[in-house]
């Protein structure tokens, strides 16, 4: 134990306001001392058969029955899972399962591969479910001022996709900017080709349900309230202020929920069905998020989302005042995108705030924000996501915010040098050594190399990070060797 608190030394707080990206503190100690003894609670209790632990059915029941009245979907059906991540590939796999049986007659296999049809800021999620589950991608870009999509350009695609279109995906709201996708529309027009469409509300799930309520602006309908939205993914590890990782995926058709099933009973052991990805799974996480949802029900969060909708409009306030710096799109909750601002021509006015540089001078001070690279015609940004602790560090990080603008006016855009790629390897050991990664620098490298490349070199240096030193005796594991 005195081995990992040292580990945990160089971790981001996750508690008390300084991250505004990654954690979600609700800011009340008594509700993670209630999950943790939840957890303790049914640590040995196996997810794979509720037959056999009859808790892990009732536990996941209430919070589907929860969630549906939340989301007005009152007949809803779906399961908690591991995260937004298994949530979304789940709905894609459903999708892609009910296309494969409508096309199943008469359909040469291979021949055709689904297709999922979605905004370019939609979660990356989707595009490791189309990998992971052999479709296509039609991406429809979004529009660089308001980070949303053109409801004629979504038509357009699902058009073009005709036969092969499993799949349309809205976000709710989309996680680089915050904004609200044309669910109505976009939905409308699914419903209309007898198409699934998939709002994915894992970041905005648990607080856009009351954010009026707490006031914040009114906004249009974008849950199973609208007519043609088939499927929500809605973290409670997010908003819903559970330990990680916990996430609900409901359903509004039954059958297309049973297509997200693996049934099995060819072979020789036990008979398997599994409802998720996993198989064995720990029930820890859903008995921690049960205990908080039951512990706050819809009053406690109304009074969760209040500090959160109040400490969102001073922080883009502060931003909006900052000279140099805008507001991308119209977010609609706890989420903001931070750029560069233009002149009148549209280009990035020579006295403006990069908002990397910016981020990392934020950084000096104590704050962790979240750099975003440039995507096409999108400029790069920095994220901040809100909590409701947010509020209580307002008075520090405000004038956090002022100064690193103040600090960083004018300077350049960070651009690497050709040839100045880095080498993973060397930047893990750094890393591991406990030098400090230059973010600025890395994703700079992003935007300048094909993304295909720069994805590799990521994925070299998070292994190289991740893998045990050369040379290690065993000693940091407390293995004799």
């Amino acid at each position: 134990m005195a081995r990992l608190a040292a580990y945990l030394t160089d971790d981001a707080p996750t508690h008390g306001g300084r991250v505004l990206s990654y954690v979600y503190d609700s800011g009340r100690p008594e509700l993670d001392a209630l999950a943790g003894a939840a957890a303790a609670a049914v640590q040995a209790v196996n997810g794979l058969d509720p037959t056999t632990f009859p808790s892990v059915a009732r536990l996941e029941s209430d919070l589907v029955r929860f969630a549906r009245e939340m989301l007005h979907g009152p007949t809803a059906t779906g399961s908690v899972t591991s995260g937004g991540t298994e949530s979304c590939l789940l709905a894609v796999l459903a999708a892609r399962e009910q296309w494969r049986r409508r096309h199943a007659a008469g359909a040469q296999p291979g021949t055709v591969r689904p297709l999922i049809v979605l905004p370019a800021s939609a979660h990356a999620a989707f595009h490791k479910a189309a990998h992971l589950f052999d479709l296509d991608l039609i991406l429809v870009p979004v529009d660089a001022a308001t980070g949303v999509p053109s409801v004629a350009e979504m038509v357009e695609a699902m058009d073009a996709a005709g036969d092969a279109l499993a799949l349309v995906v809205v976000s709710a709201p989309s996680y680089p900017h915050g904004v609200l996708d044309p669910i109505v529309e976009v939905a409308a027009a699914a419903r209309t080709r007898d198409l699934p469409c998939h709002v994915d509300a894992c970041i905005g799930g648990w607080v856009l349900p009351w954010w009026g309520a707490a006031g914040g602006d009114p906004l249009p309908p974008w849950d199973f309230a609208v007519p043609g939205v088939t499927s929500i993914s809605a973290d409670l590890h997010k908003y819903g202020f559970a330990p990680k990782g916990a996430s609900l995926l409901l359903f509004s058709d039954p059958a297309l929920d049973r297509a997200r099933y693996f049934a099995l009973t060819d072979w020789p052991g036990y008979p398997v069905v599994n409802p998720t990805l996993l198989g064995s799974r720990s029930a820890t996480s859903l008995a921690a998020a049960w205990a908080v949802v039951q512990a706050l029900g819809p009053g406690g969060y109304v009074e969760l989302t209040r500090p959160t909708v109040r400490a969102t409009a001073a922080v883009r306030a502060a931003v909006e005042s900052i000279d140099g710096l805008r507001i991308l799109g119209e977010p609609v909750g706890p989420l903001l995108a931070v750029a560069a601002d233009l002149d009148t021509s549209g280009a990035v006015r020579a006295d403006a705030v990069d908002p990397h540089a910016w981020a990392t001078a934020v950084a000096r001070a104590g704050f962790v924000l979240q750099g975003q690279p440039a995507f096409g015609l999108i400029p790069r940004s920095t994220h901040l996501t809100i909590t409701p602790v947010t509020e209580r560090v307002l008075a520090e990080l405000i004038p956090v915010l002022i100064a690193a603008a103040d600090e960083v006016r004018g300077a350049p855009e960070r651009a690497e040098a050709a040839g100045a790629i880095p080498d993973p390897a060397q930047l893990a050991a750094a890393a591991r050594a406990g030098g400090e990664l230059d973010l600025a620098s890395v994703l700079a490298l992003i935007e300048m190399l094909p993304r295909e490349q720069s994805a590799g070199l990521l994925t070299a240096f998070l292994a190289e990070f991740v893998a045990p030193p050369a040379g290690s005796d065993g000693q940091s594991t407390g293995v004799e060797v």
